[in-house]
């Protein structure tokens, strides 16, 4: 029964977000503070994970495909195709669950366990779309930027160790990112990447909203909610891949 009611929890907690609409040039500042603080702030891990996911893809994939029969450039369509459809949306937001769900949970949390989150409700402010809102649409518009981001890295990640290691001369990967190009990878890839920015703030916020306690409660919250949030992510690349591919 728990779960059903966290659920109803955090149903009204997105309805809450758009009941009581405040100064829109307050939800302006906020939200190109949150641009900053999710998209900018996490530009360097992402760019290091998708590097390096990229190099290890061509280095296993050619190490799969040593038969002659099988052209080389086989293995740069590998490698493009799993980063586009897999590594660069999935990977790169289960990291950012971590990074960006960790921080989202314990600063609504202080903010709770503070009284802070009860002096702006005084004052008639709403909380939830003053805290929340601006986070998750930030998250909206800058992780599908990280997402398309990963995937440029990713795919150079396997064409420079392509390069360098002498797997694949630079010519043959460059043939091989055009050959069976599918377009529609993309907009799937995009469609993973709206889906988990939801699912990367909405699910730490609820947690964060609505702890209880002190500091313990707080770092139970967050690891909570960063499990909760990878879970529910693995769940969700599952279905839409069912119903969308």
């Amino acid at each position: 029964m728990k779960i059903f009611t966290s659920f109803g929890e955090f149903i009204l907690m997105l309805k809450g977000m758009f009941t009581k609409p405040e100064n829109w040039r307050m939800y302006w500042k906020e939200l190109m503070h949150q641009c900053v603080e999710l998209g900018i702030g996490s530009l360097g891990i992402v760019s290091i994970v998708a590097v390096f996911i990229g190099a290890v893809s061509t280095l296993q994939t050619s190490y799969q495909f040593i038969s002659p029969i099988i052209p080389r450039s086989v293995i740069a369509q590998i490698v493009r195709d799993t980063v586009i459809l897999e590594f660069a949306p999935t990977i790169t937001c289960v990291v950012l669950a971590g990074v960006v769900g960790s921080k989202i949970s314990s600063e609504l949390g202080n903010m709770r366990v503070s009284e802070q989150i009860d002096a702006l409700e005084i004052m008639g402010i709403n909380t939830k779309a003053y805290l929340i809102l601006p986070k998750i649409t930030a998250a909206l518009i800058t992780i599908p930027m990280l997402v398309v981001l990963a995937m440029v890295l990713g795919i150079w990640g396997g064409r420079f160790v392509g390069e360098v290691t002498g797997i694949l001369p630079s010519e043959i990967f460059d043939r091989g990112l055009l050959e069976a190009f599918i377009p529609y990878n993309v907009k799937f890839a995009l469609v993973k990447a709206y889906t988990f920015a939801l699912i990367i703030t909405a699910i730490p916020a609820y947690f964060g909203y609505n702890v209880k306690g002190g500091a313990l409660e707080i770092g139970r919250a967050s690891t909570t909610a960063v499990v909760s949030s990878c879970i529910i992510i693995l769940l969700a690349d599952y279905v839409l891949a069912t119903i969308l591919l």
